[in-house]
C-alpha cells in the first residue's frame, strides 16, 4: 500500500510518512518532571501532532518498565457542557476501557457503576484513585483535549485532579499531563451563574507548560525525502523553499501541501514527474480555496475579541491593542509568530497570511460582481495595466467602499481588507498577491503578480492627530521597491481621521517621486 502524508488524526507508521514524535519533545525534561512527581501541561495548536506525541510517550514509558502509562481523550464529554454528572460518564468509560486494554487492568470496568454513583464531582477522582491503587507501578496519566471541556465540567475535572494531588504516587498518579490547544492559564471557566474562574486558579498544581513546536526545516525536508525514497519522485530545491516559506513547518500544512501536490495535482500518480515550484504553488492555492477543517477553524478563532485585538492592528501595521497575555494566547493558537531579530508580530506562515484576509473579507469578496468591478485592467496585449488597475479600484471605492466596509468584521482594518478583496477578485485564477504585514511597521505591503507583470502597492492609514503620511511612506516604499527590483510603485492612503473630508472629496490621484527618483502613483481614499 502506498503511504500518504497524514492530514487527519494520529500518525500510523504503516500508513503515513512520519517524523518520530519523540524527537519533537525534550524527552529528558519530561522524564525529569515525571521523576519529580510533577503535573504539567503539554499544548500546541490544532493538528500539530499532539495526540501522536502523547501516544508515543505512553508507549515509551510502558516499554521502559518503571511506570504504567495511560492515554485518555476526554473530548466526548464536551457535549455534556455544564452537566457534570453526564460528562463524567464518557470520561470514566474511556478511562475504564483504556486501562483494561492497555494496562490489562479491568477493575474500572467492573466497578464503573459504583464509581459513577458517587456523583459527578467525585466519580473521576474515585476512578483515578482506584486505578492508581490497582496497578503495580506508579501511574502516568495523559489527558488529551482537556480544554475542549466547558464550564462546570472543566472546573470539576481540574478540581478533582487537584484534590488527589497530595495522594500521589501510591493512591493517585505520579504524574498527570494535561494536553490541549491552550495552556491551562488560558482556560476560560465560566459557570452558569456567570462566575469566571481562570484555569490557573482551578489547577494551581501545574509545574511546567511545554509547547510542542512546529517542524524544523530539516524535519520537513526529511518528511518529504521519505516520499522520494518510497516512490522516486523528487521535490526540486525551489519547491522545498516554497514549501518552507508557505508553512514555516506547521505540521498539518507541511503534510497537506505535499499530499495535495503528489496525489491531486495532475498527473496524479506519475512519479517520474518532479514536484516543482509551479506544482507546489498550484497545490497551495488549491489548499487555501478548499478551506479544509484546519483552515476553517481560523474563522472561529478570529471572532474572539482577544484575538481581534492582536490580529486587526497587525493587518494594518499598527501596534497591538491587547495585553501581552493576549499576544501569548494568539501565539499559542499558532496564528502568529514573532519576527526576528525584532519582536514585531506577523502571521505564522505565508498560507495563514493569505487565509486571514480571505476569511475576514469573504463577504465583501462575494459581493464584488463583475458589473461592480468593471474589469478593464488589462492592456491590448492582455497584460496587467497597473495604473488602470488601481484607478478602477478608486472608482469602485468611490461608489461602493462605504457599503463594503460594513461587511468586514474588523472595522479598523476594513479599507485594507476591501482593497485585498478587490485585488484577489480581479487576479483570481491568473495571478497572485504576496502580502507582507507586521505589527508596528505602520504599513501593509502588497505585491500583485499577473503573468510576467509585477506591481508593488504600499497601503497606509491616515489617523486622527497624525501628519500626512506621504513623505514617510515614500521613504518606506523606496526600500520596498529596491528590494523587489521594481522601477515604480503605488501608494494607497486611506483617510481615517475623525475630521476627514466628506467621502467624495477624499478620492484623489497624484504623482510623487522617491529620493532616488522612482515614480510613485498616490491614490487617496
Amino acid at each position: 500500500m502506498d503511504k500518504h502524508f497524514n492530514t487527519a488524526g494520529p500518525g500510523k507508521p504503516e500508513l503515513h510518512y512520519l517524523i518520530d514524535p519523540l524527537s519533537r519533545v525534550d524527552l529528558d525534561e519530561i522524564e525529569s518532571l515525571i521523576g519529580q512527581q510533577r503535573y504539567f501541561v503539554l499544548h500546541a495548536p490544532r493538528q500539530t501532532g499532539k495526540t501522536s506525541c502523547l501516544l508515543a510517550l505512553r508507549d515509551h514509558f510502558n516499554a521502559d518498565g518503571r511506570y504504567a502509562a495511560l492515554y485518555v481523550n476526554v473530548e466526548p464529554a464536551q457535549a455534556a457542557r455544564n452537566d457534570v454528572a453526564r460528562a463524567m460518564q464518557p470520561i470514566v468509560a474511556e478511562l475504564a476501557q483504556q486501562s483494561a486494554r492497555v494496562l490489562d487492568c479491568p477493575v474500572l470496568e467492573q466497578q464503573r457503576g459504583e464509581l459513577l454513583a458517587r456523583g459527578g464531582d467525585e466519580a473521576l477522582r474515585a476512578a483515578i484513585r482506584l486505578l492508581s491503587e490497582s496497578v503495580d507501578k506508579p501511574l502516568i496519566l495523559f489527558l488529551d483535549e482537556v480544554d475542549a471541556l466547558i464550564g462546570d465540567t472543566l472546573i470539576s475535572v481540574l478540581r478533582q485532579i487537584r484534590a488527589g494531588y497530595t495522594d500521589r504516587p501510591r493512591y493517585f498518579p505520579q504524574t498527570i499531563v494535561l494536553c490541549g490547544v491552550r495552556d491551562v492559564r488560558d482556560y476560560r471557566l465560566t459557570r452558569p451563574d456567570g462566575e469566571v474562574i481562570t484555569g490557573g486558579s482551578a489547577f494551581n498544581i501545574k509545574a511546567e507548560s511545554i509547547r510542542l513546536g512546529d517542524f524544523s526545516r530539516s524535519e520537513m525536508e526529511a518528511l518529504y525525502a521519505q516520499h522520494t525514497a518510497a516512490t522516486g519522485q523528487r521535490f526540486t530545491p525551489e519547491a522545498i523553499e516554497l514549501a518552507w516559506t508557505s508553512t514555516q513547518g506547521q505540521p498539518w500544512l507541511v503534510n497537506a501541501l505535499a499530499e495535495q501536490a503528489v496525489w491531486k495535482i495532475r498527473p496524479n500518480r506519475d512519479r517520474s514527474v518532479l514536484i516543482d515550484e509551479d506544482k507546489l504553488r498550484e497545490a497551495r492555492e488549491a489548499l487555501i480555496l478548499r478551506n479544509d477543517t484546519h483552515l476553517d477553524q481560523l474563522t472561529d478563532k478570529l471572532r474572539e475579541e482577544r484575538v481581534r485585538r492582536v490580529i486587526e492592528p497587525m493587518l494594518v501595521g499598527g501596534e497591538h491593542e491587547g495585553s501581552e497575555a493576549d499576544v501569548q494566547y494568539v501565539l499559542d493558537l499558532g496564528l502568529i509568530r514573532r519576527q526576528l531579530p525584532g519582536k514585531n508580530l506577523a502571521p505564522a506562515n505565508a498560507i495563514y497570511a493569505e487565509v486571514l484576509p480571505r476569511v475576514l473579507n469573504s463577504v465583501a469578496q462575494g459581493n464584488m460582481h463583475d458589473e461592480r468591478i468593471r474589469p478593464s485592467w488589462l492592456d491590448a496585449d492582455g497584460k496587467l495595466a497597473p495604473r488602470q488597475f488601481l484607478l478602477n479600484f478608486l472608482d469602485f471605492w468611490r461608489e461602493h467602499g462605504e457599503v463594503m466596509m460594513g461587511t468586514v468584521p474588523y472595522h479598523e482594518a476594513a479599507p485594507h481588507l476591501v482593497l485585498m478583496a478587490y485585488l484577489q477578485r480581479v487576479v483570481n485564477g491568473s495571478g497572485r498577491i504576496e502580502r507582507e504585514y507586521a505589527a508596528g511597521s505602520g504599513r501593509l505591503d502588497l505585491l500583485v503578480v499577473h503573468d510576467e507583470s509585477r506591481m508593488a502597492i504600499e497601503v497606509k492609514r491616515w489617523r486622527t492627530g497624525r501628519p500626512d503620511p506621504l513623505a514617510e511612506r515614500l521613504e518606506q516604499i523606496e526600500r520596498y521597491l529596491a528590494r523587489l527590483g521594481l522601477p515604480d510603485g503605488y501608494l494607497v492612503i486611506f483617510d481615517q481621521r475623525a475630521d476627514a473630508p466628506v467621502w467624495e472629496q477624499r478620492m484623489q490621484v497624484s504623482e510623487a517621486q522617491t529620493a532616488s527618483g522612482r515614480p510613485v502613483t498616490v491614490l487617496r481614499g
